[in-house]
């Protein structure tokens, strides 16, 4: 799925970038943590973008459990004033992938491993700081479902008593940011 994600991705935004203004754009707040996000968003046409960014982790022990993720995130945006000025809306579906230590169990002796995808919005406001850069503000939240397993974290053994996938749900607020954006002319 997630490959699928990242062509339809790359496709769109290949065939639009000839033809339309396109921002680089780099998450300084996520950055500071050493857990990069990078996106690239496109002109579909008047108040209408496309950005698609991938966040990921390679923290192989915090406190003691893992902290590794990947995650794509596809998203329309509908820009109030003109695009990559002012306020915007957006909706994505996101996926990704993960082997972490849940924030519940940070004092235990367990980690888990296994797939999630989100749907949700985001509002965000951007500015033009100077002529090719801008900063972009934003938070999102929705609906994450994943599905994993649970292991030990001294060995490779499963903990839990599910046959295939745990299941968990949760209404979160996970995006947002400061993007400093560079946009290409």
């Amino acid at each position: 799925m997630i490959k699928k994600l990242i062509f339809l991705s790359l496709t769109i935004l290949s065939f639009n970038s000839v033809y339309t203004q396109t921002n680089l754009k780099v998450n300084g707040l996520t950055a500071f943590v050493l857990i990069p996000n990078i996106g690239i968003e496109t002109t579909l046409k008047n108040h209408w973008t496309f950005q698609a960014d991938v966040s990921a982790s390679f923290w192989k022990s915090i406190n003691g459990g893992p902290l590794q993720f990947v995650i794509l995130t596809p998203e329309l945006r509908y820009h109030i004033n003109s695009n990559n000025q002012g306020f915007y809306f957006g909706g994505h579906i996101a996926g990704g992938k993960f082997k972490l230590q849940k924030w519940n169990y940070s004092d235990t002796q367990y980690y888990q491993k296994g797939y999630n995808y989100m749907m949700g919005a985001t509002i965000g406001y951007q500015k033009k700081i100077s002529t090719n850069f801008l900063i972009d503000i934003f938070a999102g939240v929705g609906n994450q479902q994943a599905f994993y397993k649970g292991y030990y974290l001294s060995s490779l053994e499963r903990y839990e008593k599910a046959h295939d996938y745990n299941k968990s749900g949760e209404w979160l607020p996970y995006r947002g940011g400061i993007m400093i954006c560079y946009q290409f002319k």
